[in-house]
């Protein structure tokens, strides 16, 4: 098969006959079932058409939510965006076993961005950082203003401005490192934008300079670009109770050795890196589905949560626990970059939708929210492994996904529902019990 050229100017229609032909050997019915999953309303698809390129359909993921999620004396139902079984139940578990015990609490720790301008110069650089000192930064700030008037209208806009000398760790390698606050919008564009002209206008000030020799003169950016690193954009989401507040007798034991095998388990994510990954990727089956269902950048939220789930060195947990004076403890500490104005917050109808159920949160609000609700994540995994087990739970509802695969009627959905009532569900069971079902009829 030879390469397309022009595959991007060819219409929706000629690019999904194209696939069809060329990959899909040409089947009049996989042509209809990608059509099918068109939305109904055309302009409502030509919005989704457009936030990306080359788009043929859509993918449809499951809209769950999660009613009862108490935060700050505030009585939320949280919408979630995800596939993975067992994960809006484990999170609406959590916020029920939390509600009559004071809720969740969070606070925000700031909001602070960051962005840089990666660049290369040769020279003395305590020569760099007097000219930028004494006469570049005013100049630079000068040349952004205009930049910054809507921002700083909101109460946002360019917090800081420094040089970086980064010759220790690469030859010739310098930051302008700008530090941002804005407000209810994620601020990507906005930062980037400033980093850009920042960027350009450097280099022409350096340029112009006659204190420098020709050499000196030529300053060459590397990029412009904001960080998804944003430690100083952070927030702290926790519950706490008396230890015997948490008696319950769906735990299976006592309120004590539940506390004791919670700190346990989170302690070992703490100081084991390969529990830690598979305990931090159970907070974000939370944060990410929040972050969806909102039209935020998980991939950004992840990325940066990660960083700083590292930051000392080794890769820990996000979240921690402590049972000191009859108290348990349990808390998250994360930065979260979010927005709630701008963006696919209010392009995608669900987005906007999202915003609405949660009351129209500012993106502090939101922040403080999504936390939570990983917070919630972690609670009602810890809990299903320190008790009965995660297979228990998550594979009882992985049955319903099972039945599906092996098509089966709902009289057989039935019957294999109560057979496996009191079992452990597995895919090769489940197909035996089926077949056996199917042998009789």
């Amino acid at each position: 098969m030879k390469p397309i050229k022009g595959f991007s100017k060819l219409t929706k229609v000629e690019k999904l006959n194209y696939i069809v032909e060329n990959y899909l050997d040409a089947s009049k019915h996989k042509l209809e079932e990608i059509k099918s999953f068109w939305h109904s309303n055309a302009q409502a698809q030509q919005i989704l058409d457009d936030f990306s390129e080359n788009t043929v359909s859509n993918f449809f993921f499951p809209y769950g939510v999660v009613p009862n999620f108490k935060l700050n004396e505030t009585l939320y139902c949280v919408p979630m965006v995800i596939e993975e079984s067992s994960v809006v139940a484990a999170c609406a578990r959590s916020a029920n076993f939390w509600l009559s015990r004071g809720g969740f609490k969070a606070e925000i720790v700031g909001t602070e961005k960051v962005g840089q301008v990666h660049f290369s110069w040769k020279g003395e650089s305590s020569k760099l950082i007097k000219f930028f000192n004494e006469s570049a930064k005013e100049l630079l700030l000068n040349e952004v203003a205009p930049l910054l008037t809507n921002m700083e209208q909101r109460g946002g806009g360019l917090n800081s401005l420094e040089l970086k000398d980064c010759t220790d760790r690469e030859d010739d390698y310098y930051q302008l490192w700008a530090t941002f606050e804005t407000c209810d919008a994620m601020g990507a564009n906005f930062i980037n934008s400033v980093l850009e002209a920042l960027g350009q206008k450097f280099r022409t000030l350096v340029s112009d300079n006659e204190s420098f020799n020709e050499t000196e003169k030529d300053l060459l950016v590397i990029m412009a670009i904001l960080s998804n690193y944003t430690p100083n954009c952070r927030v702290k989401a926790m519950v706490e109770c008396p230890v015997e507040d948490l008696e319950d007798k769906s735990l299976g034991m006592s309120a004590e050795l539940f506390a004791t095998k919670m700190r346990k388990a989170v302690r070992i994510a703490e100081i084991d890196v390969n529990r830690a990954t598979t305990h931090n990727k159970g907070i974000f089956n939370g944060i990410d589905a929040l972050i969806l269902a909102t039209g935020n950048d998980f991939r950004a939220i992840e990325a940066c949560g990660h960083t700083y789930a590292a930051r000392d060195g080794q890769y820990r947990s996000l979240t921690h626990c402590e049972i000191k004076d009859g108290l348990f403890r349990f808390w998250i500490d994360i930065p979260l970059a979010l927005g709630t104005v701008g963006g696919l917050t209010k392009l995608h109808p669900m987005a906007k939708l999202s915003l609405d159920m949660l009351n129209k949160p500012s993106a502090k609000e939101l922040m403080m929210i999504v936390a939570a609700c990983g917070l919630a994540q972690n609670f009602g995994a810890l809990r299903s492994l320190v008790t009965s087990g995660i297979q228990k739970g998550h594979m009882k509802m992985h049955l319903v996904n099972i039945l599906n695969q092996l098509e089966a009627s709902e009289q057989e959905r039935e019957i294999v529902r109560a057979k496996f009532q009191d079992r452990i569900v597995s895919y090769k069971d489940v197909r035996e019990e089926l077949a056996s079902l199917r042998d009789l009829q």
